[in-house]
């Protein structure tokens, strides 16, 4: 009884010091002149092959020709909670990714850094923002229509970044069977979301297979699907309104980065085909076809792939094609106008 008092008071003691060094607050978006990081590039990248917020300013460093120093981050979905650890929470408080760093300097939030980074990228860079100022009020508004914010899965009728998450759950029941329930364990100590650890736990312990039976996901997957497909009705009425390829017409802009990564969501947890299939959106279809083609597509995104993601993704495929059930539960009924 003495050994396990004693075993228990070293535990708590460990916990509390631990707790400590992790310390953690809300962080302001854009750039902190007031903090200096060390750095040994003018550019550099805190940043996470999964993340779709790191995706979208590495797609934007890329177009703008930035180079810069990478600093991948674990996050659970790709092997350890790296993003609650002191090393990490020096760079960014908040314990998100990504951060961009320039001569040392955090920008916070990505919608804020694909901004900073096209207003000092180098002499002859490509201009990814219109000189015109209606433009740019556009321009804004379809990068907030496609930005993560706070709480995104009760604001998915805000942006499509919000809703996108919830499509997401399935691709994450897929990737956590590849780490090892201890591991998940850290993030019920010391991450300042508890839930997100336990729905880690449940998806892990009842597969792909049994999600359809876990009614709260059921109900994500089934909302997060109706507010993605009325953005992707706004998204056609405009790309029909600017006669594309791009969604302020022939400019490819901040927009076009931020929405290539929604696009990229899609086709890791396999679900392109909802809201693109066959006639559906053929203007949604047409633009997805032109977003990969971008030279930024390979080397920001696929390039900086994770094995993880991609065996996610085969075993979302493999699952859905042996049980038609659990298709229907993370697909809804075949939409009209879709292939078969």
């Amino acid at each position: 009884m003495r050994i396990l008092i004693l075993l228990i008071a070293i535990g708590a003691g460990w916990w509390a010091i631990e707790n400590r060094r992790r310390k953690r607050h809300p962080v302001s978006p854009g750039l902190q002149n007031q903090i200096t990081l060390p750095h040994v590039q003018e550019f550099e990248l805190h940043h996470n092959a999964l993340s779709l917020c790191s995706m979208k300013t590495r797609v934007c460093l890329a177009e703008l020709q930035i180079p810069y120093e990478s600093h991948h981050v674990d996050l659970i979905e790709t092997g350890c909670y790296e993003n609650i650890r002191a090393p990490f929470l020096a760079v960014n408080p908040a314990g998100t990714v990504p951060v961009l760093v320039h001569h040392g300097h955090p920008v916070y939030e990505s919608h804020e850094q694909i901004r900073y980074a096209a207003q000092h990228a180098p002499a002859g860079a490509p201009k990814l923002v219109p000189d015109d100022a209606t433009q740019r009020a556009e321009m804004e508004k379809w990068i907030d229509l496609s930005s993560l914010t706070v709480d995104p899965l009760e604001h998915g009728d805000a942006s499509a970044g919000n809703a996108v998450p919830a499509l997401t759950v399935p691709l994450f029941a897929t990737m956590i069977e590849k780490i090892a329930s201890w591991k998940i364990l850290e993030g019920l100590l010391f991450h300042f979301d508890k839930q997100r650890p336990v729905i880690f736990l449940v998806l892990k312990a009842r597969g792909i297979e049994k999600l359809g039976s876990i009614t709260p996901a059921v109900k994500i997957l089934a909302r997060g699907r109706r507010q993605l497909a009325t953005h992707m009705d706004t998204l056609e009425a405009q790309l029909e309104k600017s006669g594309g390829p791009w969604i302020l017409g022939e400019a490819f802009t901040l927009a076009d980065v931020s929405w290539l990564v929604i696009f990229e969501r899609f086709r890791q947890a396999d679900c392109l085909h909802v809201f693109t299939g066959g006639e559906l959106r053929p203007r949604c279809s047409a633009y997805w076809e032109a977003l990969r083609k971008r030279p930024s597509y390979q080397t920001a995104i696929l390039d900086q792939s994770h094995p993880f993601i991609d065996y996610g993704t085969r075993r979302l495929q493999e699952a859905k094609a042996a049980d038609p059930i659990l298709r229907e539960v993370l697909e809804g009924p075949a939409p009209t106008g879709a292939a078969a």
